[in-house]
C-alpha cells in the first residue's frame, strides 16, 4: 500500500512554488504515450512514477496492442476498421462495454501507435502467425522484442530523447484541489520520505487499478479473492480512493483481466497463442474442462475451479516449436516449466491421473472453426507430448473512474470534474463488467489509446483556461 494513505486535501492550504501545467501520475505505457503526446503538441509536463524506473503494469504484460487501420496493417496488406474493431470488443464484452469509449479508442488507437512510430521510432510490427480469441483479423501490434518490457523500454528511451521529465521514486499521495473539485497541485513522497508539492494545472491519473489492493479485491472481485496476483504492486487502488473523496463516479468495478496461464511454480506467464494454436488443458483428472478458444482471461476462473486450483496445458513438438518463437515462453522454459512426455503413459503419470481417462481426453479432440473467420484450429495432439503446471491468476483491474471520450473523471451526477483526466488502469476500460468481457489486448488499448486522447483533451483545458 502507499507509503501514505491517498487524500484529497484543501487546495487554499497548498504551498508549492514549483509548477507545470500538466502533471502525469503513472509512468507505465498510458503515461509515457501521454507525455509523449503532450512533447508533440508542445506542452509541458512532469511524470510522477512511485517505482525506480518506469514499469507499471506493461512491462509485467506481453507487450501485444490491438489497433486497426495502422501503418503496420497496411504495410502487411491487412484490411481492418475502427468499426470492424469496435464490432470485436462488443461482442467479447456481450455489449456491455461502454460505447462511447469503445468508439473513442478504435478510432484513437490507430493514430497513436502511428505516431508513436513516426515521431518517436517505436517499430511496430503485426502478430500474423496466430490469432488471439475474439478478435476477427490480425490487428495485435508488437516492439521486435515481442514483450512489455521491451515496449516500456522503448517508451523510456522515446521519452528521454524528447527531454520528458520523469521523476522516479516520487509515490503521489496527495491531490490538492478546491471547493469545485479544481486540482491544484499534487504531494509526492520521495525515497527519504519527505513530501514535496508541485503545483500544476492539469492532472492525469496515469497510476493504477485496484489488483493489488487485498481488501478491495475481496470486496468487489470474491471469485479471485485466493487467486495468485501477478500485476504490478503499484496497483494499490489510490485512484479510486482520490476519486471516491472527490464525488467522482466509479464504472465497471467488476470487471477485470485474469488469465488462465500462470506457470508454477515458475510465476510465468506463457502465452495463450499456445492454446490458440492447438494446445489444450487438462485437469488432475485428465480431463479436459472448457473450451480454451474462449478467452484466456475467463479461462482464470475456469482453472481455479479444478482440482487444487490448477491445470496442465499440454501441447506437442509442432507446438513447442510455435511457441519458442515468443522470449516469454522461452524464458519460462528455461525455468523448468516445460515437462515432456514420451506418450500418454508417461503423460499420465506426470499429471497424476487415470490413463484411461486422459486416452479419452485426447481422442476427443476435433478440429474446430472460427466462424468469424473461417480458420481451422485444435487438431489431434500428436507424441512426444510437453506440459505446462499452470494456475489461474488475477492480472488487472478493468473498472474504475469513470470517464468520458475525452477522458475527463466524471462526478456522481455525470458532468466532469474540472481539470482531472484519468485513462488506462485508472479508468473503467471496455470490457463491460464481468472475467468474460475482457477481449485480449483491451488493457494496453485503454493505455495507449487514452494516454493520447488525455493529452488531447490537457492541451484543450489549457487553452480554455487561457481565454
Amino acid at each position: 500500500m502507499s507509503a501514505k494513505l491517498p487524500k484529497v486535501c484543501p487546495a487554499a492550504e497548498l504551498q508549492a512554488e514549483e509548477k507545470t501545467p500538466v502533471v502525469i501520475v503513472g509512468a507505465g505505457a498510458c503515461g509515457l504515450t501521454a507525455a509523449l503526446a503532450l512533447h508533440r503538441l508542445g506542452v509541458d509536463c512532469v511524470v510522477l512514477e512511485r517505482d525506480a524506473f518506469a514499469a507499471g503494469s506493461t512491462a509485467l504484460s506481453s507487450g501485444f496492442v490491438p489497433a486497426p487501420c495502422t501503418q503496420a496493417q497496411q504495410s502487411q496488406g491487412i484490411t481492418d476498421s475502427a468499426e470492424a474493431f469496435a464490432a470485436d470488443i462488443q461482442a467479447k464484452a456481450h455489449g456491455q462495454a461502454a460505447p462511447h469509449l469503445v468508439q473513442a479508442y478504435a478510432q484513437h488507437i490507430g493514430p497513436a501507435l502511428d505516431a508513436l512510430a513516426n515521431h518517436h521510432g517505436l517499430p511496430w510490427q503485426v502478430l500474423d502467425n496466430f490469432m488471439y480469441p475474439g478478435h476477427s483479423v490480425h490487428r495485435m501490434h508488437a516492439v521486435p522484442e515481442k514483450t512489455g518490457a521491451g515496449l516500456m523500454s522503448r517508451l523510456q528511451a522515446a521519452a528521454d530523447a524528447a527531454g520528458v521529465v520523469v521523476l522516479t521514486q516520487s509515490q503521489v499521495t496527495e491531490l490538492w484541489a478546491d471547493r469545485q473539485q479544481r486540482i491544484h497541485g499534487v504531494g509526492f513522497v520521495r525515497p527519504d520520505g519527505q513530501v514535496e508539492r508541485l503545483r500544476c494545472d492539469v492532472v492525469l491519473l496515469a497510476c493504477n487499478g485496484f489488483g493489488g489492493a487485498k481488501s478491495m479485491v475481496n470486496e468487489l472481485l470474491p471469485e479471485m479473492a485466493e487467486a495468485t496476483y501477478a500485476g504490478h504492486v503499484g496497483n494499490d487502488g489510490s485512484a479510486i480512493a482520490w476519486g471516491r473523496q472527490l464525488g467522482a463516479r466509479l464504472a465497471d468495478l467488476g470487471a477485470y483481466q485474469g488469465h488462465g496461464s500462470w506457470a508454477v511454480p515458475q510465476g510465468a506467464l506463457i502465452s495463450w497463442a499456445l492454446m490458440m494454436e492447438g494446445g489444450v488443458q487438462i485437469n488432475a483428472h485428465g480431463e479436459r474442462f472448457h473450451n480454451e478458444t474462449r478467452g484466456y482471461s475467463e479461462a482464470a476462473v475456469q482453472v481455479l475451479a479444478q482440482p487444487g486450483g490448477v491445470a496442465w496445458n499440454v501441447f506437442d513438438d509442432a507446438l513447442l516449436a510455435f511457441a519458442q518463437d515468443f522470449p516469454d515462453f522461452v524464458s519460462a522454459q528455461n525455468a523448468g516449466a516445460v515437462q515432456h512426455a514420451a506418450d500418454a503413459a508417461a503423460l499420465a503419470q506426470l499429471i497424476g491421473c487415470s490413463l484411461g481417462t486422459l486416452q479419452a481426453t485426447l481422442s476427443a479432440i476435433r478440429p474446430m472453426t472460427d466462424k468469424a473467420t473461417g480458420r481451422s484450429f485444435k487438431r489431434a495432439l500428436q507424441a512426444p507430448f510437453h506440459a505446462i503446471k499452470v494456475t489461474g491468476a488475477l492480472f488487472h483491474t478493468q473498472g474504475g473512474l469513470d470517464i468520458d471520450a475525452q477522458a475527463r473523471v466524471l462526478r456522481e451526477d455525470g458532468t466532469p470534474l474540472p481539470n482531472l483526466l484519468a485513462a488506462g488502469g485508472a479508468a473503467r476500460g471496455v470490457s463491460g463488467q464481468a472475467v468474460w468481457g475482457y477481449l485480449s489486448g483491451n488493457g494496453l488499448l485503454s493505455a495507449i489509446a487514452g494516454g493520447h486522447i488525455a493529452a488531447q483533451t490537457a492541451q484543450q483545458l489549457l487553452k480554455d483556461a487561457a481565454l
